[in-house]
Parts: C-alpha cells; sequence; structure tokens
C-alpha cells in the first residue's frame, strides 16, 4: 500500500494512525454551546446485550494486513518524502470493492466447480465414510443413497455450512477470547476526585428520534462542486474543514477560505501569516474555531517553518479574531512549538512535545503555558469538545507513564487523573463527555491502527470503568499514535462507542463487505446492535446526529457512494445520500482515502477533502487532483 505524504526530517512528525470530531446536532462541523458541567457520569447500569458478535481472524489465504495511515516511515536516504495513498498521482486507479481485475473475468463464488473441472468437495463436505450407516427407525437394516441422492444431499450440506459459516464470521464472538472480553473493573488510577463541537466522535443523545438530519425528498444526489488541488511543492497539510450555517470553509496554502455551500463560489478568504499545520475539530454556537500554523511562510531557501502560532477564526464574517506564540521557562525565549490545537468552550488548547499552552478564544489572553516540571511530565495534548482532557506523559522517553486527566477548561486545574497501564506509549482521546480513551497497549495492535484497547473512564472521579479489547483483525477503526485527538472512522454516544469491522467476502460472487457494532461503556460487552453494510459496500461511522450515527458506505466499482442514519436504538438503516454512479463521478470520490481525508455531512451535502496534498508525480501530471468534491440531494 502506497504510503502518505511524510513530512521532512527536520520538522516534527505528523502523526499516523498508531496515536476530524462530533458535531451536535447541525452538521458535521456544526456548533455545541459550552456546558454547564462539563463532565457526566455514565449510567450506573446498562443492559446486558446477548452473546455473540462480530469476530473471526480473516479466512487463510487473505492478505495481510498492511500497516495503517500514519505507521511510522522513513524516507530512503537522499529522496523527498512520497504522496500518500488516496492523493491521486497518475498511478492507474485500482478497481473498486468486488471489481474484477482488468483483463481477467470475474471469479466464480466460493466452491463453485471451475470450468472443465469436475465439482470439489466444499467446505465441510465429508472426507471419509461414515463408519455407521444410517439406520431408519422400522429396524430394517441400512439402506443406501442412489449416486444421484448423495451428490444432492452432498451439495446441500456443502452450501448449508458454507453459508453458516459466512454468518457466524460476521455475527459471533469469539469463545477462545472471552475471558479476555469481560469487562476489567480495576481502578488503576492515582488521581483524587477534584471538585461547539465539529467533527467530534463524542455525543450524549440517546434512543432514536433524536437526530436533526432529515430524509430529502429525493435522495438521489448530483455533483455539486469541485476543487482543484492548489499546486505546491512539498508535503503540505491542509488539514481542516468546517460547516457553518452560510459556507463550506476549507484549509488552503497560507488561507483558509469560505465557499458557498451549494457551487463552491468563494465567499471570503483568511490569510495566514504562514502554513497551516493544525485545526481543531470543535466550533463554539457562533462559528468561531481554533488552529495553528507556522510563523512565516515557506520560501525557496527555507523551505519548513516553524509551527508556533496559536489563532482563533470566526468563520460567519472570514475574519482572524487574533493570533500569538508563547514561551516556556525550559525553552528560552524560543517560541514554544505545537503538533496539535483543539477547543472546549471558550478554552483553545494547544500541545506538543514541549508542552501545552492553553487561550481565551475570544481574546487570547494566556490561561496557562507550558511549565518547568521537576519530574519530566508534560502534556502531550488535549481533546475537547462538551468538556476538556489531557494526555500527560511523565518518565523516560523508552519508558514513559501516561496519565489521563480531566480539566477544569478555566484553569486547566486537574479534576481527576487515570494511570494508563504499562506498555503504552501513546494514547488517543476518542471521546471527553463520556471519557474514552484509545491506546495500543504493548504495540500488540500489529496493524497500526494505534488501537488494541478502549479505556472507558469516570471523568469525575478517574476510575476505570471498563477495558476494551478491540482485537485488530475485527476492528477497523484508527488513530494516530503522535495525535492525542485524531481517532475516525468511529464514533460515540447512547454511553456506547461504535466501532466497524474489517472488511471481509460477502454473500456475492466477489466483493467484501463489513458491519458496524458497538459495545456498552459501562459494561464493556458487545451489544447487540449491528448495522449490514451490505453486498460489495463497506462502512464506517462519521459522527454521532444526537441518538442516531451518520454513517459513509464506500461503494463498489459499479456504485455512487451512500450517506446513511443509522436509529440508535432500533440500528435500522435510512439512506440520505446516494451519490451518481457515472465513471467519472466514481473515480472522483474514490480517489480520497477513508484514512486520509475529511468527510463532513449535513443537510443533504456530503464534502470530501484531503488533508496532506504534495507536488504531483510525472507520471500524474494529466491525472486530475481534487482537493474536494462535494455532493448534494436534489
Amino acid at each position: 500500500m502506497t504510503q502518505p505524504p511524510q513530512p521532512p526530517p527536520n520538522e516534527p512528525p505528523q502523526g499516523g494512525f498508531g496515536a476530524p470530531q462530533d458535531p451536535p446536532p447541525g452538521g458535521f462541523g456544526a456548533p455545541t454551546p459550552p456546558p454547564a458541567d462539563p463532565f457526566g457520569k455514565p449510567p450506573a447500569t446498562a443492559p446486558t446485550p446477548p452473546p455473540g458478535g462480530y469476530g473471526t481472524p480473516p479466512p487463510a489465504g487473505r492478505p495481510a494486513q498492511q500497516p495503517g495511515y500514519g505507521y511510522p516511515q522513513t524516507p530512503p536516504q537522499g529522496q523527498p518524502p512520497q504522496p500518500g495513498y488516496g492523493l491521486p498521482q497518475g498511478q492507474p486507479q485500482q478497481p473498486g470493492y468486488g471489481y474484477p481485475p482488468q483483463g481477467q473475468q470475474p471469479q466464480q463464488g466460493y466452491g463453485y466447480p471451475q470450468q472443465g473441472q469436475p465439482p470439489q468437495q466444499g467446505y465441510g463436505y465429508p472426507t471419509t465414510p461414515m463408519q455407521q450407516p444410517y439406520q431408519p427407525p422400522d429396524g430394517n437394516g441400512p439402506k443406501r443413497f442412489s449416486t444421484q441422492a448423495q451428490i444432492i444431499v452432498a451439495a446441500a450440506v456443502a452450501v448449508v455450512l458454507i453459508v453458516g459459516a459466512g454468518v457466524w464470521y460476521a455475527s459471533s464472538g469469539d469463545d477462545g477470547d472471552k475471558k479476555k472480553n469481560e469487562a476489567s473493573t480495576s481502578a488503576g488510577t492515582d488521581g483524587e476526585s477534584k471538585g461547539g463541537d465539529g467533527e467530534g466522535l463524542g455525543g450524549s443523545g440517546s434512543g432514536s428520534g433524536s437526530g436533526k438530519e432529515k430524509v430529502p425528498s429525493n435522495t438521489k444526489g448530483t455533483v455539486a462542486f469541485q476543487l482543484p488541488q492548489p499546486k505546491v511543492t512539498a508535503v503540505t497539510t491542509v488539514d481542516g474543514s468546517w460547516l457553518t450555517d452560510k459556507a463550506y470553509v476549507k484549509t488552503g496554502v497560507n488561507e483558509i477560505i469560505g465557499y458557498d455551500p451549494a457551487k463552491g463560489t468563494k465567499l471570503w478568504s483568511i490569510a495566514l501569516p504562514g502554513q497551516l499545520c493544525a485545526a481543531s475539530r470543535h466550533m463554539t454556537k457562533d462559528f468561531k474555531t481554533a488552529v495553528a500554523f507556522e510563523e512565516g511562510k515557506r520560501t525557496a531557501t527555507k523551505k519548513y517553518q516553524a509551527c508556533n502560532h496559536v489563532g482563533a477564526l470566526d468563520l460567519n464574517t472570514g475574519k482572524i479574531m487574533w493570533s500569538k506564540s508563547v514561551t516556556a521557562a525550559t525553552s528560552g525565549d524560543a517560541p514554544v512549538r505545537f503538533n496539535e490545537v483543539t477547543l472546549s468552550g471558550t478554552t483553545v488548547a494547544a500541545a506538543g512535545t514541549e508542552g501545552g499552552a492553553a487561550f481565551d478564544l475570544n481574546t487570547g489572553a494566556e490561561r496557562w503555558k507550558p511549565k518547568v516540571s521537576t519530574d519530566g511530565c508534560y502534556d502531550t495534548g488535549y481533546g475537547g469538545g462538551e468538556a476538556l482532557a489531557v494526555v500527560r506523559k511523565c518518565g523516560k522517553y523508552d519508558d514513559p507513564q501516561l496519565t489521563i486527566q480531566a480539566l477544569n477548561p478555566i484553569t486547566g486545574a486537574p479534576l481527576s487523573s487515570y494511570k494508563m497501564p504499562p506498555g503504552v506509549d501513546y494514547a488517543s482521546i476518542v471521546s471527553t463527555k463520556p471519557l474514552v480513551v484509545a491506546a495500543d497497549v504493548g504495540d500488540t495492535a500489529g496493524d497500526g491502527s494505534g488501537i488494541s484497547d478502549f479505556f472507558s473512564i469516570d471523568a469525575a472521579t478517574g476510575k476505570l470503568l471498563v477495558r476494551i479489547p478491540a482485537e485488530a483483525e475485527k476492528y477497523a477503526a484508527k488513530c494516530r499514535s503522535t495525535e492525542v485527538e485524531s481517532c475516525q472512522q468511529l464514533a460515540v454516544g447512547n454511553n456506547r462507542i461504535y466501532l466497524p469491522t474489517e472488511e471481509h467476502e460477502g454473500g456475492g460472487e466477489y466483493g467484501d463487505t463489513n458491519e458496524i457494532v458497538s459495545f456498552d461503556l459501562t459494561t464493556g460487552k458487545q451489544t447487540g446492535d449491528r448495522a449490514d453494510a451490505g453486498d460489495r459496500y463497506t462502512m464506517f461511522p462519521l459522527r454521532m446526529d444526537g441518538g442516531n450515527i451518520i454513517a459513509y458506505k464506500k461503494p463498489p466499482y459499479d456504485k455512487g457512494g451512500q450517506v446513511v442514519s443509522i436509529d440508535g436504538s432500533t440500528f435500522k438503516q435510512t439512506v440520505l445520500l446516494e451519490n451518481p454512479s457515472d465513471e467519472s463521478v466514481r473515480d472522483a470520490e474514490t480517489s480520497f482515502s477513508a484514512d486520509y481525508a475529511e468527510f463532513r455531512y449535513s443537510g443533504g451535502r456530503l464534502y470530501i477533502s484531503e488533508k496532506m496534498i504534495s507536488k504531483p508525480r510525472e507520471s500524474s501530471l494529466n491525472d486530475k487532483e481534487y482537493l474536494v468534491v462535494a455532493f448534494g440531494a436534489n
């Protein structure tokens, strides 16, 4: 698999899978007001779901999983970073899910006899005669089936076993892992109890009927607009996209641009002193957000600048409200560098390997900055949205101790603390309310996803509610190892975490599929929730819509993608948008990789955009490369 664009060796790592998130009602990128009570406790009890669930390894013979997005890569010495998978670079487009290789005929289904060959024994077909012949109840001795009857019965048995195996693969749990999947209730905490959302993954809605997304009168979509990639000479971050009530907003080169949401015409542009390097996934109710950007524009002699400025943006008016840098006692006069930035209420929090700082959203006044620590501890990153939490790292580089703290967003004072178990080098905050953390404990995931377990934590006390194993061969969500708030393809709501399963063989002759399932955040057990993507489609959550889940379905080679709403109570799916199946439109839609793209959906419109772009390869000069493609319901 082609690897994503890598930052130059003298730049801090951008982070990759191995460490956008839920908007409030009103759409992906829509705001939520600052909560009166920043943290809430999960329900004391939760219904025990029926046993079973998705979970077996892929069938023998299938290729091994490739490293996920962000898996650490090192370019060969003397070579520039290579563009990432999902950035159209002129290479021949790979066929969609379930499409046979070019020049080959579609393969027959599993167990189908090959041309010119006799039927092969199917899965589960008896390979040795039964030791005891069938004895009828009348006692008259064994009766032999005719040859034709034997063939019919054998074929029926093989079909039943194949279908049964497929159903078990998609819906059953692994009894061998039953002990591992049981809820862990060990506290493991060193803390004491102390007194507007964009793409946030968390949501406090519950049950059905609480979503705000309505079904358009016609769900058949058309292309709203397509924006070409700006020309760059090096790997450039264009992370950040938001939806307001008047504009679709997207990061460009040294600017942030507001577009007409239906036409794609430019409404306004915010010029930045340097290239954007981090963007908050959250907004306030009046469409204010935060970004981090480089100290100056890149030049031929200085191709890379330090990411050391934080600013607040008013996306309603298209203005930058303020921007500033901070210094720390440990860094002298040099401004602190940041890797990420988030927003909770009126607190802008930015962090990196030199520690974290916070500012007042409206005035830019400092609320806290990196402090001298005798024990070598520092804030590596924050999770925002409905509340504020931090991943704090202490100890040696090769033997760190991570602590998850719920913070007072005004003062930065810890409200509670939970010590992560040994063997955790990086942790990601999936949601702040409820407080959910992902980590790859002991690097056991093995697939570069950054997730081996989820930790559901009581933010009020710092006690671990449950630890949920998420085997890499079963589940497909991803988190970047070096960025605290970067998890995607999952959602949190209804006191549950919703995960996509890994792709597996579908019921058709060819083509993969998958499901979305959920775990209870109090018991840690898999619930009975299950939404099937359908034959040749694969799906993953985008965000919560009240108590419902908004999900995107990646299409097969001859269809357009879909956006669906999954009822949080019944798990019934409702199609909100179906993109065109024309070849040129499909090519544009599928040129984006789900691992490297931002998806925003609201009010019948879907926007897919790149998060990182690079200089085109010579072989791709004649191919169209898109920064954004947008679809709208008729």
